[in-house]
């Protein structure tokens, strides 16, 4: 969020009147299973405390004015969409578009609005800063206009937001993660069933979520290749998807060409990871939890080499630590954020002490759960 005042601007200020509802999501971290969702595999994500928040009210005409945090110094008439005239290529303001656009595609018609956003997850850090965007929106639409969604259908829509309209390839993690995560649990789904169930956490673990402070986007190229080279490893394997490949499988994967073997190896091996870390939560085995994190990071960052040195570093300065069991790259890849499973107590602290570190070695890695305590007054304050 750019600009300390930005979340002061109130909706009454930028619209005049008071909204009707409001609704919010949180961004997700996922502890272990990555790019096996589009691949029909099973994912292990967890709700971060930073949240989006999105507040509404209906308009009597076709049009939608936004305004988002991200971007505070723009008012709602610079980020104005006609219905039924959406066009791409406006940032942010894709995401709400496309919210409009999916719902119509789904035969489920919703007027205009005036919409004020603002948002605590990091974007580009591979906390599903979108999905929190779509999934919040989606909520105060259902809210208000009534739709007849459940928390999973609202997912999908969502999920069309960024295939379809942004032209982001993402598999369904992410907005099922926003829109069915509870704090203090993991939620293990099956995306191809779309069953899920809430894995509760053990009380002596702590989650680690660390920033690289290298960005990355789901809609660059190399996102997409790797989805594309997926789908090729599963037509040479004669499979509808990598999912119904197994352990037994491997011998075969082996056989394909150098690059489609090793990411299906990967998406093979990390599904029986993200299994095999239920198992330890349920056990609350946090040195079994923490070799298979640092097992997925190795295998997403040789076989499907989506993990760049920064990250690498972070991953290591973590492992280094007498109190982290294991820490592995999270998110799409190409940047973003490290995961890190830790023994409770002191998280913020050992947090900020490998943020340091990875500072003094020239990187701009910060800390983002636990959030670090914020500075307390010296004085007494008049801020309201």
């Amino acid at each position: 969020m750019r600009g300390a005042g930005a979340a002061s601007v109130s909706f009454e200020e930028l619209f005049g009147r008071p909204p009707e509802a409001a609704a919010d999501a949180p961004g997700r971290v996922n502890l272990i299973g990555e790019h096996t969702d589009y691949n029909d595999g099973f994912v292990l994500p967890c709700a971060i405390p930073q949240r989006t928040r999105v507040e509404l009210a209906r308009r009597d005409d076709e049009r939608v004015r936004a305004w988002s945090s991200a971007s505070p110094e723009e008012t709602p008439a610079t980020n104005e969409v006609v219905l039924g005239a959406e066009c791409r290529g406006r940032g942010w303001l894709d995401y709400v578009q496309g919210v409009w656009v999916a719902l119509r595609e789904q035969g489920l018609e919703v007027g205009g609005s005036d919409v004020r956003i603002t948002s605590s997850v990091p974007p580009g850090s591979g906390m599903s800063s979108s999905a929190a965007l779509t999934v919040s929106l989606l909520r105060v639409i259902r809210l208000v206009w009534l739709l007849p969604l459940d928390d999973v259908e609202l997912a999908l829509v969502a999920q069309r937001v960024e295939n379809g309209f942004v032209g982001a390839p993402v598999g369904v993690m992410d907005p099922l993660a926003c829109s069915l995560a509870v704090e203090g649990a993991a939620l293990f789904v099956d995306t191809r069933s779309l069953e899920y169930v809430h894995v509760p956490l053990p009380s002596g673990l702590a989650l680690l979520v660390l920033d690289s402070g290298v960005t990355h986007r789901h809609a660059s190229g190399e996102y997409a290749v790797r989805r594309h080279e997926c789908e090729l490893a599963a037509a040479a394997l004669g499979v509808r998807s990598l999912r119904e490949c197994d352990l037994d499988d491997l011998p075969r994967i082996e056989a394909l060409s150098p690059v489609l073997a090793r990411r299906a190896r990967h998406v093979v091996t990390e599904n029986h990871r993200v299994l095999d870390a239920v198992d330890a939560l349920q056990a609350g085995d946090l040195a079994a939890l923490g070799a298979l994190l640092s097992q997925s990071h190795r295998s997403l960052r040789d076989d499907y080499e989506v993990s760049v040195p920064a990250v690498d570093r972070l991953v290591a300065l973590g492992e280094q630590q007498p109190e982290v069991h294991g820490a592995r790259i999270t998110g799409g890849g190409f940047g973003g954020a490290v995961v890190m499973a830790a023994d409770a107590g002191a998280a913020a602290e050992l947090g900020q002490r490998i943020v340091e570190q990875a500072r003094q070695e020239g990187g701009a890695a910060q800390l983002l759960v636990p959030q670090p305590p914020s500075p307390q007054p010296r004085g007494p304050s008049t801020r309201e």
